[in-house]
């Protein structure tokens, strides 16, 4: 009997963390600050978070080898097209095992309209929690907030509706 009410109260200790958890994060959305980073551009500037504050930023890391993240850019371009006056930006992060000359010729090919950073010692893949697939997306609000984040593609409906209120917010 005592093996059977352990085993009961060990699977609601299960169950109460993993909803707790579940909750954290789901509440945690949008609280979290966007972690304090230096970003070099393949044009030699720097830009860092703080940079960012009073635009809605989407902030992808990605690579030239990595198909998802080749084939969601032309979405990614159309989608800073779109917002880009209404106070978006976007910054693309190549990983830091992709060559330098590929990030470039990628963003030249392709006339990448947004900044293009390359994380160079993987400082700030690590600092944005450790990413290690691509593509990893965050959208950061104008208080450099992290509301969303996706891994892989995200839809880019729902994210137009995102953009959309974020920009709507004061």
């Amino acid at each position: 009997m005592a093996n059977k009410s352990s085993t009961s109260l060990i699977a609601g200790l299960v169950i109460a963390v993993a909803v707790g958890v579940g909750a954290y994060v789901y509440h945690g959305t949008g609280q979290a600050a966007a972690p304090e980073s230096q970003f070099v551009l393949l044009n030699g500037a720097t830009k860092t978070t703080a940079d960012m504050r009073g635009k809605v930023t989407l902030v992808n890391f990605w690579a030239t080898s990595c198909t998802t993240c080749v084939a969601e850019m032309p979405e990614i371009i159309k989608t800073y097209d779109k917002y880009k006056d209404q106070g978006y930006d976007t910054l693309a992060v190549a990983m830091s095992y992709d060559p330098p000359s590929y990030v470039v010729n990628f963003a030249e090919s392709r006339k990448l309209p947004f900044k293009v950073a390359i994380d160079n010692t993987g400082k700030i893949a690590k600092d944005w929690g450790d990413i290690q697939l691509t593509p990893t997306t965050f959208v950061v609000n104008k208080q450099g907030k992290i509301v969303k984040s996706y891994v892989g593609a995200p839809d880019f409906a729902e994210l137009h509706k995102l953009i959309e209120k974020l920009l709507a917010e004061a």
